[in-house]
């Protein structure tokens, strides 16, 4: 092991963002443990390198991601920098959308990084540095129509990483909430997407409306993995990153006009909002 590299342990390393986060930190002299749940679609989609181990790892198992850190320290000694990217894409309306797929949804994209998480913690606070990094999305700024399984994955993620964050940073580890807009991954094909079936009349024009548009942007996404893969590099070597990273012109304004529909209905309700305070006789 060479001290002054960084070793990264990134989630979902086999398909789109992930393959262009991983070749990337290679790229710049780093050490990587690409994981995904098989294993030969990681190692076909990133060759070989002696910096590079390849690991098996579902998410949403606690036991596979215990196993697949203690793999990562046997080989390297240390893990610098979490990614959690790996994800899925549950759409639709919430009433047609299954409780069994909300809950898929939530497993994957809430659940399997905290399983991560918590298996890394504990060699970063020996350590007493390290760095998390938790690929979210617009929609945790923002909730939108025929995203609600996925939005709220996403909310919980964001306020399970802005908790965790004071709780970890006394040992010398950062937190990074990363919002992207939509990227040219592979998050609306088939293999990552599921859509709820069609199941009540009163959703049906607005279902073809959205699931259409989905479909028309998939491979035609603005945003480029790779050059958030060089943002995300830069932002591991700052003394003292950002907890919260918003990526693309299209989340820089979700995120923009957030803060203004907040201010607006702060602004609206200020009276009321302010007088519930107990008045004591």
């Amino acid at each position: 092991m060479t001290e002054n590299k960084q070793v990264w342990f990134i989630t979902g390393s086999g398909r789109g963002m992930g393959v262009d986060i991983t070749k990337a930190v290679l790229a710049a002299g780093n050490q990587v443990v690409a994981t995904g749940r098989n294993t030969d679609s990681v190692a076909k989609a990133l060759g070989d390198d002696d910096n590079l181990l390849v690991v098996k790892l579902d998410i949403t198992s606690l036991a596979d991601a215990e196993a697949a850190v203690d793999a990562a320290v046997d080989k390297f000694g240390k893990i610098d920098v979490l990614v959690n990217n790996a994800a899925n894409f549950y759409g639709g309306y919430f009433e047609e959308l299954t409780p069994d797929q909300i809950e898929l949804q939530l497993r994957t994209a809430l659940i399997g990084p905290m399983n991560v998480t918590r298996a890394v913690l504990p060699v970063m606070r020996k350590r007493r540095s390290g760095h998390i990094i938790s690929i979210s999305s617009g929609a945790g700024i923002s909730g939108f129509e025929f995203n609600s399984a996925y939005a709220a994955s996403k909310f919980g993620l964001e306020g399970w990483m802005e908790s965790l964050q004071p709780e970890v940073s006394p040992f010398g580890i950062h937190t990074t909430i990363v919002n992207p807009g939509m990227f040219r991954t592979e998050l609306l094909t088939k293999e990552s997407a599921t859509y709820a079936d069609p199941s009540i009349e009163d959703y049906s024009d607005r279902r073809e409306i959205n699931q259409d548009a989905f479909n028309a942007q998939n491979g035609k996404q603005a945003g480029d993995s790779a050059k958030l893969a060089e943002a995300l590099i830069k932002i591991s070597n700052e003394e003292r990153p950002p907890r919260r990273f918003i990526a693309g012109t299209d989340a820089v304004s979700i995120a923009e006009q957030k803060i203004a529909d907040l201010q607006a209905q702060i602004t609206a309700y200020r009276d009321i909002s302010t007088s519930m305070a107990h008045v004591d006789a």
